[in-house]
Order: C-alpha cells, then sequence, then structure tokens
C-alpha cells in the first residue's frame, strides 16, 4: 500500500509535488492534475465496472498516488456517482445481513416470519432513501471541509470540487464498511484516506489536511458526547422523580 505521505512542505516550486498534483512540463490544457472523464485512473461511466473496480483498488491501496493524480474540476457527475454506487453496494450486502438474522432477533411477541417481514421493509426503505442521504452528506461534507480548507489552505487552494472529488472517492471504504467491527477500522482508515486526499488535492501540508479533517471529527465527537450526557441526566432525574 503506498503510504508515503510525500512532501509535506506544500511549496509551490517543488518540481517533484506539483502544485495541482499534475507532471511537471505536461500540456496545459484541461484541468491540471489529470484529464476530465477519469482517464487517469478515476471512475468514468464511459467504462463504468472496470473503472469502478481500478479506482476502488486505487483509493484503498494506493491513495497517495491516487489523489495526487486526480483532475482538480471539469466532472461532479462522475465521482458523486461512484460515491452513491458504493453507498448501494453497503447497503445491499448490509441489509441482506440484517435480513439473514432478522429470525434470531424476533421480539417476545414476534414470530420469525414477522420479523422477516419487517426487516425486509427496512431493507427496502433503506435501499431507497440510501441515494438521498448519500447525496446530502456529500454535500453537506465537502462544504464543511471546504470552508476549512479556506481558511487553512487559502489562497493557493484547488476549489470546492477538489474538495467534493476526495470526499466522492473515500467512500470507497463503505464497501467493507458494513462488517461489524471491521467498521471501526474502516472508520479510522477513512479519516486517513481523507487526510491524504485533502493534502494531495490541495497542496497542503500533512497537518493542516489532518486539521482541516479531525476538526469536524472532534466536533461531531464532542456534539454526542453532550447529547448523551443531556439524556443520561434527564433519565437520571426521572427516575429520582418516580422514587418520591
Amino acid at each position: 500500500m503506498d503510504f508515503n505521505t510525500g512532501s509535506s512542505g506544500g511549496r509551490p516550486d517543488d518540481e517533484s509535488r506539483p502544485l495541482y498534483g499534475g507532471e511537471t512540463g505536461g500540456s496545459t490544457g484541461g484541468p491540471p492534475g489529470g484529464s476530465v472523464g477519469g482517464s487517469s485512473g478515476e471512475f468514468s461511466l464511459q467504462d463504468p465496472v472496470g473503472s469502478f473496480i481500478r479506482t476502488v483498488i486505487a483509493v484503498l491501496t494506493r491513495p497517495v498516488a491516487f489523489f495526487r493524480g486526480i483532475a482538480r474540476g471539469g466532472d461532479f457527475l462522475n465521482p458523486a456517482i461512484f460515491a452513491l454506487i458504493c453507498a448501494l453496494i453497503s447497503a445491499l450486502l448490509g441489509g441482506i445481513i440484517s435480513l439473514v438474522f432478522a429470525p434470531f432477533f424476533a421480539g417476545p411477541g414476534d414470530t420469525a416470519g414477522e420479523a422477516l417481514a419487517g426487516g425486509l421493509v427496512g431493507f427496502i426503505v433503506t435501499l431507497i432513501l440510501s441515494p438521498i442521504y448519500t447525496a446530502v452528506a456529500l454535500l453537506i461534507g465537502a462544504g464543511i471541509y471546504h470552508l476549512l480548507v479556506l481558511l487553512f489552505v487559502r489562497p493557493g487552494n484547488a476549489g470546492f470540487e477538489a474538495t467534493f472529488r476526495v470526499v466522492c472517492y473515500v467512500a470507497a471504504i463503505q464497501l467493507v464498511s458494513w462488517i461489524p467491527v471491521v467498521n471501526i477500522v474502516a472508520g479510522i482508515y477513512a479519516i486517513f484516506l481523507s487526510v491524504v486526499g485533502i493534502r494531495e488535492v490541495h497542496n497542503t501540508t500533512t497537518g493542516k489536511a489532518a486539521a482541516i479533517v479531525l476538526i469536524p471529527v472532534a466536533v461531531l465527537l464532542l456534539l454526542v458526547l453532550i447529547l448523551g450526557a443531556l439524556i443520561g441526566a434527564a433519565l437520571f432525574f426521572g427516575t429520582q422523580q418516580q422514587q418520591f
């Protein structure tokens, strides 16, 4: 796996790591960092199956080289569809596992058939809603990241679309995140992939990229802790009032 952190200086004059991740001395036409349409190894609707497999392998095993070589602009559609496919595959596989084990988790008043029927309804609803909330999550996630990119990397960032493409391609981790226990490791690896992607597409340092990715994670964890504490306090005081 390509875990090489590369140059972290983020110098525009560093010929070994071009400003936009493209090849030095290459053609000046088209978006920097690779041509539009996925010819640099990205997902493309012109070759949906082959490019999907190649992109997944590249993102998960050679993230530095992949994010360094992708285009920075010119195409929102292909990366977004890639992420939606990953989300649908994850929902499909996770739903099948849930259906298999649904009869074993039937409630006291439910039969195995009723539990299976309920699981099937939930499975269908998840498949229908998965593309919707994935698309919303992509836009919100990329928006949050790019606000921090503007704060930490201004003015030399590669633009919102570059950030959006990183968020889309990191969605490849969803192909394994549906597996119990593995999903914990997958979540950590997704953070790593996001740091590498932000660093490479915006030609910034590892420290700044880590801050961009980890600040939202820290805020989310803090909100979860606060919410958990409020719920715990409400339950505690509710129990105390019942006793008196």
